[in-house]
């Protein structure tokens, strides 16, 4: 073994130096690991899911609660019709299609703002939504109430729950406004909105 000329061991040192080297680079991999990707690139989805991200949209059917402070005439609960409009006191028909309720009461505020109140200060709450449908192989397929944070399995449980020829790992679902369904996984994180059409398929085994 070669000896360094104030008697260490060569080798003695090598092996220090390379355990140096690999603790430097364990620490810049996991430093690197909570930085965001070059070019901005997202972290990839997992296939088949619809995480609750959206703001409900308000269509016909939808019943809102509108409160104008100071003038209770011009508040109420009040239905939107089946082409997206709803007609308030005062200032008539809206369109609320697409909008959110926080997007709605914005609307609201400039219409009478525009020659009917002076700094109106308005409040919107939705107090009833679609209802979604579930059809195929449920015990009790058909319409029911949409709450906020629904999954398919509790849509599932409204609805009798699965029969014994369900295929349930994967659901099929027509979103309101769409044309075509869309398959997904069944998970404790998969969505539903008001307005869908659940299917549940039958298992060919």
């Amino acid at each position: 073994m070669a000896v360094h000329p104030k008697g260490k061991p060569v080798r003695a040192r090598r092996s220090l130096l390379a355990r140096a080297l690999i603790l430097a680079s364990t620490l810049s991999i996991a430093g690197c690991a909570g930085m965001p990707m070059a070019g901005g690139a997202a972290p990839a989805v997992v296939a088949g899911q619809d995480l609750p991200t959206y703001a409900y949209a308000l269509s016909g059917g939808d019943r809102v609660r509108v409160v104008v402070f100071g003038d209770a005439t011009l508040g109420g609960e009040f239905l939107i019709d089946g082409s997206g409009f709803v007609a308030l006191p005062l200032i008539g028909q809206v369109d609320v299609r697409g909008l959110t309720a926080e997007q709605l009461q914005t609307r609201i505020v400039t219409r009478l703002a525009d020659g009917y109140v002076k700094d109106p200060r308005v409040a919107v709450e939705v107090l009833t939504t679609r209802p979604f449908y579930i059809l195929g192989e449920v015990n009790k397929p058909g319409q029911y109430p949409f709450a906020n944070g629904l999954t398919v399995l509790g849509a599932v449980a409204q609805a009798g729950g699965f029969t014994y020829r369900a295929k349930t790992r994967e659901v099929l679902i027509k979103r309101s406004g769409q044309e075509l369904e869309r398959a997904y996984q069944v998970t404790a994180s998969t969505m539903v909105a008001p307005g869908d059409t659940i299917r549940i398929k039958e298992r060919w085994f």
